[in-house]
């Protein structure tokens, strides 16, 4: 009876606590940093997520570093690699993201999975820059350009006309209603913060749906 008493009350005292310091997470300001690339950065990339013939240079693209909430309800920090011209308009979109506490799983740029989409989709992992091709194309994807991000991509599959995903945990968000954390559906926060932005969001695609898409251009 006494270890079950000690049990319980470090249970109640370890809940207490983790309440405590969601708490004074959640009164902590958003924050965000926008620099050029750093060289460990940029020697990162290389190879990876960009090589020459790309179409735009590394000099044109900027490391944003900001806050967001984890699906533990705990502030964390991301780091996304973004265009020069769009990192201003996604830090704030995140700020809004922050402000209406919309969870994202992790955020870090594609190279921590070697530039491989299907790795970074795997580890529900949001990024922004990877110079590769529309699937299935010869044409240059706006992940390309840095002007598009993927945002908690197994809560938002990319869902074939066929209304099948290529992840298998994402099989149970191919239903989109009732809405649960993380999911961008029309009308809720996700969206709303983008298309304030003027960004386009791959949920509203004819045919084939790539919920987790939201570009600069809407492409």
């Amino acid at each position: 009876m006494r270890i079950l008493l000690i049990g319980a009350a470090v249970c109640v005292l370890g809940c207490v606590l983790a309440g405590a310091a969601w708490a004074a997470d959640r009164k902590i300001p958003f924050r965000a940093e926008v620099s050029e690339l750093p060289e460990s950065l940029r020697a990162t990339m290389s190879g990876r997520s960009w090589h020459p013939g790309c179409p735009v240079g590394l000099a044109a693209l900027r490391l944003v570093r900001l806050s967001h909430w984890g699906f533990d309800g705990r502030r964390r920090t991301g780091r996304l690699v973004v265009h020069r011209d769009v990192a201003d308009s996604l830090v704030r979109v995140f700020r809004r993201l922050y402000t209406t506490g919309v969870p994202i799983r992790r955020i870090v740029p594609v190279d921590a999975y070697s530039a491989s989409d299907y790795r970074s989709i795997e580890a529900d992992n949001t990024s922004a820059f990877n110079c590769r091709y529309v699937d299935g194309t010869r044409r240059w994807s706006e992940h390309a350009y840095g002007r598009a991000i993927d945002v908690n991509p197994i809560e938002n599959p990319y869902v074939s006309s066929a209304g099948t995903t290529s992840h298998a945990a994402s099989v149970a968000y191919l239903r989109r209603s009732p809405a649960r954390p993380g999911m961008a559906v029309e009308g809720g926060a996700l969206v709303r913060a983008f298309d304030a932005a003027g960004w386009g969001w791959g949920g509203r695609w004819r045919g084939v749906k790539d919920y987790q898409h939201f570009s600069a251009s809407g492409g």
